[in-house]
């Protein structure tokens, strides 16, 4: 007869312990393993609904008549969607006043827009890439202007407005709107473009490539998703705007949001033409918003991870 088989003791643990078991887990960190799967996505698509709720309330009220909306509520639909009309956006377009405004918006936003970017894009460049004397310091200087409220500035720019002629007039809100959006715009991409790998620009600059060339060619392409960004935060903040508009604006010719909150002062129940006009003024953002998604998650995640 054979003796009795011994094992080699396993390096690392001492002689005569007892083999290592399966891995034992908690009662909490099992329940929440169960509960990361179905239950978890579950919750998140019922608080998307609940957030997307009165986004569908409007939409829905914009294609019901005043009378039908009054009488009930846009949830009616749920049981009688025969009752939805599309004479809401007729109405809309045919008042002048809803139409002058989104045109106004749209004069106001997609140069305020540009101009931020454009501007926010070289100063971010040079603050990123360029020596000259003082860099670091402005540098902080335009960080601490992100601080500052939109409020402080509104009596002072109105007096300069109204000494340059700049008064309720659509470029004095364009520049205001450039001016309290550049600190964030050169803040965002000197951040961005600080993280371009050198030896690139090194190489670029071996080829021949001159500083807006290489800006052109090399930086730009590289920064789209930061850009990207950039231009969605800039295009919605303008867009939304109420309180600049308020002060600013041409009161004969006022933004979306303006002409919105002067029909419902003057008249208060026509909602045939708020209820779409509401929801054009929304809808666009949105839009704007979901075309350019996947660059803005890349902008905002720039630089989180090193």
């Amino acid at each position: 007869m054979s003796g009795p088989v011994h094992n080699p003791p396993v390096p690392g643990r001492p002689a005569g312990s007892p083999a290592a078991g399966p891995r034992r887990t908690s009662v909490a960190a099992r329940l929440a393993a169960r509960a990361g799967g179905g239950a978890v996505r579950v919750f998140l698509v019922l608080a998307a609904l609940f957030w997307l709720l009165p986004t569908l309330g409007l939409l829905l009220s914009s294609f019901l008549s005043p009378s039908d909306l009054n009488r009930e509520g846009w949830w009616q639909v749920l049981t009688a969607p025969s009752r939805l009309t599309a004479a809401n956006y007729g109405d809309l377009l045919a008042n002048e006043t809803i139409t002058k405004a989104l045109l106004s918006t749209v004069a106001i936003t997609v140069p305020a827009t540009l101009l931020v970017i454009t501007l926010g894009a070289f100063a971010g460049y040079a603050f990123a890439w360029l020596e000259f004397p003082g860099r670091d310091w402005l540098f902080l200087l335009v960080v601490g202007l992100l601080v500052v409220p939109v409020q402080v500035a509104l009596i002072p720019v109105s007096e300069l407005f109204g000494s340059v002629g700049l008064f309720e007039t659509t470029a004095g809100v364009v520049l205001f709107h450039t001016a309290f959006g550049l600190p964030f715009a050169v803040f965002l991409l000197r951040n961005f473009f600080a993280e371009i790998p050198r030896e690139l620009l090194e190489a670029a600059r071996l080829d021949g490539a001159g500083e807006l060339r290489l800006f052109a060619r090399v930086v730009l392409p590289l920064g789209a998703p930061a850009i990207a960004s950039l231009g969605i935060f800039q295009f919605l903040w303008v867009w939304n705007d109420m309180l600049v508009a308020l002060v600013f604006a041409d009161s004969a010719n006022p933004p979306i949001t303006v002409a919105l909150q002067q029909q419902v002062r003057q008249f208060g129940n026509n909602i045939d033409v708020l209820a779409p006009g509401a929801f054009l003024s929304m809808v666009v953002p949105l839009l704007v918003f979901f075309a350019f998604q996947r660059q803005f998650v890349t902008g905002v995640m720039a630089g989180a991870v090193k």
